[in-house]
């Protein structure tokens, strides 16, 4: 059996075009296959572009170290490559004497990761950041943001670059292991008349497909339920402050962590817009509309740190969909980086479960990737 490519990726989003740009790189022969019509229109292109520095994932996480390494790399990627962003630094803000405590332990974290955080007490953050209300706070002098569609067209460039070919309008329609490696029926164009199916060779499949990861990982023979692979949508909605307001941020700030998230945190876009987001809400399909009435909560929400916002400043601006491995009241969930020898599919890789920090980790996903394939 001769192979149309050494490996097939399914999914162009940031982690999977990372991952063809460093096996491209390495040697190998890609595909990468794309349901849309561009590439990173999914993940990738719905979130709040945070470069993380790697501050609350337990130590000895893949979050933790593939968010540490990944973000360093992203950094000279960005720079060497000129790729927009910008270290802006951020603010992790107590609004009580209980979550002074908080941070404490936050700051233990990040310090088993290797990230070294910066006390602030009132004075010294009403000093940086005039328009923020706050009892102490944690400064991360490493977190910034990225312009995330340029950061993943220059992994599209690279791979291309290397002979990778990306084929857009593609979708995986069948993964399946034979005696001589992978086969992989896609279907190419929009559903309906005139789409055509070809199948493909391969000794490798990475399945990077995001939001769809489990699904072409039941496709090529898992029982996902049974893995603890099956993924759970979380949607967020993110609204934009008006110009007209006088609230100024240099830093991004956040409150401490709350369930499922974050927390309403306070973003800048690279052009100095400010937004807030994402709450959270687990959702059962793929949606992206916005409920305006959210205004008041997310006011109330933003109102503890940033008393000078109100509900009539925020007007509706994206909402992206997590997908998430564990579902709603789960803990800590890791990525899935694996490689499904011992589960009888040797050659198959699974990147599941790949949220935030997946855009900071993209390189040091795909190192590992190349890793468990060589």
């Amino acid at each position: 059996m001769s192979h149309d490519a050494d490996v097939v990726v399914i999914g162009a989003g940031v982690v999977g075009l990372a991952a063809a740009a460093a096996l491209a790189r390495a040697g190998r022969t890609v595909i990468v296959l794309e349901r849309h019509d561009g590439i990173a229109r999914e993940t990738t292109s719905r979130n709040s572009e945070v470069i993380h520095a790697g501050i609350y994932y337990p130590a000895g996480s893949l979050k933790a170290e593939l968010c540490v390494a990944g973000r360093r790399e992203l950094y000279a990627r960005c720079r060497d490559r000129g790729v927009s962003h910008r270290r802006t630094g951020k603010l992790i803000v107590a609004t009580s004497e209980a979550e002074l405590g908080v941070l404490e332990g936050i700051q233990a974290t990040a310090r088993q990761n290797g990230v070294e955080l910066e006390h602030r007490d009132a004075a010294a953050v009403a000093e940086i950041e005039p328009h923020v209300r706050a009892l102490g706070a944690l400064l991360s002098p490493e977190t910034g943001i990225v312009d995330a569609h340029g950061y993943a067209l220059s992994f599209q460039a690279e791979a291309e670059a290397h002979g990778a070919v990306v084929a857009l309008q593609t979708e995986a329609l069948a993964v399946e292991r034979d005696t001589a490696g992978w086969r992989v029926d896609a279907r190419s164009g929009a559903p309906g008349a005139g789409a055509e199916v070809q199948q493909l060779r391969a000794g490798a499949v990475v399945n990077a497909a995001g939001l769809e990861a489990d699904r072409v990982a039941e496709r090529a023979g898992l029982d996902v339920d049974a893995c603890g692979y099956r993924l759970h949508y979380c949607k967020g909605d993110y609204f934009s402050l008006a110009p007209s307001s006088p609230v100024r941020l240099d830093h991004l700030v956040y409150p401490v962590p709350a369930q499922a998230g974050l927390g309403i945190h306070a973003t800048l876009d690279l052009g100095g817009r400010i937004r807030f987001g994402p709450d959270t809400e687990y959702v059962t399909a793929v949606g992206y509309e916005i409920d305006a009435s959210k205004a008041a909560g997310f006011a109330q929400a933003v109102a503890r740190y940033l008393p000078g916002v109100s509900p009539s400043d925020l007007s509706p601006d994206y909402a992206g969909i997590r997908p998430k491995l564990a579902g709603p009241g789960g803990g800590f969930a890791d990525f899935v980086v694996s490689e499904e020898s011992d589960r009888g599919l040797p050659g198959l890789v699974n990147c599941i479960g790949i949220e935030s920090p997946g855009l900071t980790a993209a390189t040091a996903i795909a190192d590992r990737v190349v890793s468990l394939l060589a």
